[in-house]
């Protein structure tokens, strides 16, 4: 669902992304993990089609995402971690909004509103405006917003920040569900506990730069910490020198 190969982003003399490639799968939840300035950002604002690498080559599904940018975006849903919500309208218009942005068939953007918002307890709130909306509401619409338009891949930056226990276990169990029904997820998070939980498989970048890429058990074999959790791997593998903040 997702292929980057040798991609690198320089801004002037500094290399914020240098020559990743990695993929992601067909149903597959894919974590992607890192300290403060290790490059997910960058990472994510080139798989969403907001910046162009510098070199390399993005496709999501079948479409090179700059070549074809519109059909790939087209099935891509995005939850940033500091979504942009329109706070004058309601949570419905919103979602409206956002469906017709994707050009869903109106007949259809109803029913899958209605299902959204019912999934996600906003059912109660969708004539409310966004203004008056909490911040664990504000994230779940914009994770409705994300999958209004039914994507192949949802990309999701720091999903659990604001969100309760309740919300962040809704969540995870969304995800779940979503990728055995054949979307994929491609997971930032700084969340490990998060991650250890949810992916298939994950990635690590550290300085730019894909430290290692694989199951769990891969990355113990590669440390040699054959009972280590992720958090005392990660620390190990990102060890020395920090990232830039």
């Amino acid at each position: 669902m997702i292929k980057i190969e040798n991609v690198t982003k320089t801004y002037g003399n500094f290399c914020a992304v240098n020559d990743i490639s990695l993929e992601v799968r067909p149903g597959e939840i894919f974590a992607f993990l890192g300290v403060n300035g290790a490059g997910k950002t960058t990472t994510i604002r080139m798989l969403t089609g907001i910046l162009q690498p510098s070199t390399g080559r993005i496709s999501i599904g079948d479409f090179d995402l700059e070549a074809e940018p519109e059909k790939a975006k087209a099935i891509t849903g995005y939850i940033p971690d500091r979504p942009y919500l329109y706070a004058k309208l309601t949570g419905r218009e919103f979602l409206y909004f956002v469906a017709d942005l994707y050009m869903v068939e109106p007949r259809i953007a109803e029913t899958q509103i209605d299902s959204l918002l019912l999934e996600y307890g906003l059912t109660r709130w969708q004539d409310e405006l966004i203004e008056n909306y909490s911040h664990g509401m504000k994230q779940r619409l914009a994770t409705c917003a994300a999958l209004v338009h039914s994507p192949k891949l949802l990309v999701v930056d720091e999903p659990m920040v604001g969100l309760d226990p309740h919300g962040a276990k809704l969540l995870k169990e969304r995800f779940k569900s979503y990728a055995k029904s054949g979307m994929s997820i491609f997971l930032s998070t700084h969340s490990l506990n998060v991650a250890e939980e949810v992916a298939d498989r994950l990635a690590i970048i550290h300085q730019g730069k894909i430290l290692t890429t694989g199951t769990l058990d891969d990355i113990r074999a590669l440390t040699g910490k054959a009972d280590e959790g992720l958090e005392q791997m990660f620390l190990e593998l990102t060890a020395g020198t920090p990232a830039e903040p």
